[in-house]
């Protein structure tokens, strides 16, 4: 059991036997009464996001889950599979769980697999990765000069925008957190 001060962001709690991810809290001391802690779940399972206030002292119950470093290895039209790095076990996680980072997920990339009740729930990708440009929009002659963004597709399938200067072929260093260009490798 977990007290409200350990309340933090990224902390993982069981929730009416869903698990969930506090996503963002603030502590409330008022001058009158009991202090309190506001909270903003997201739910692991579906991604519904939940408000609840605990009063100090109150008890939260802790998510059964795991982290697992595990290689992405191949994609079979319905599901991906990953291969464990330490004891080598395979298995298939549904192309629905994976998400929008199949498009960033490259085939011997390392990531990070949550278990909850050691079912797979989500999928991790690296900070950064590294991929090359499948197609492209050739630029016109003096729009490389603005900073004005143009769609590439990754050859992982992805789509970021990009500088106007960026051509089919080209190696890109991606950030995955929020889908962007960082720069031309």
């Amino acid at each position: 059991m977990l007290d409200t001060t350990d309340i933090s962001k990224g902390l993982m709690v069981e929730i009416d036997g869903a698990p969930y991810t506090v996503v963002e809290f603030q502590f409330v001391n008022p001058g009158k009464g009991s202090a309190f802690t506001r909270c903003r779940f997201k739910n692991l399972l579906t991604g519904a996001v939940l408000d609840r206030t605990y009063k100090s002292g109150e008890k939260l119950q802790e998510a059964n889950v795991e982290e697992k470093m595990m290689e992405y290895i191949y994609y079979n039209g319905e599901s991906y599979a990953f291969m464990d790095n330490t004891s080598y076990e395979q298995i298939e996680i549904p192309a629905k769980k994976v998400g929008d980072a199949a498009g960033f997920m490259k085939e011997n990339t390392t990531v990070k697999v949550l278990f909850y009740n050691d079912v797979p729930v989500s999928v991790t990708l690296p900070i950064f990765v590294e991929l090359e440009v499948s197609e492209t929009i050739v630029a016109d002659k003096g729009n490389t000069v603005t900073t004005s963004y143009k769609p590439a597709t990754l050859a992982t399938g992805g789509v970021v925008q990009v500088p106007m200067f960026v051509k089919t072929g080209d190696v890109l260093k991606i950030d995955t957190r929020d889908k962007s260009y960082v720069e031309r490798l």
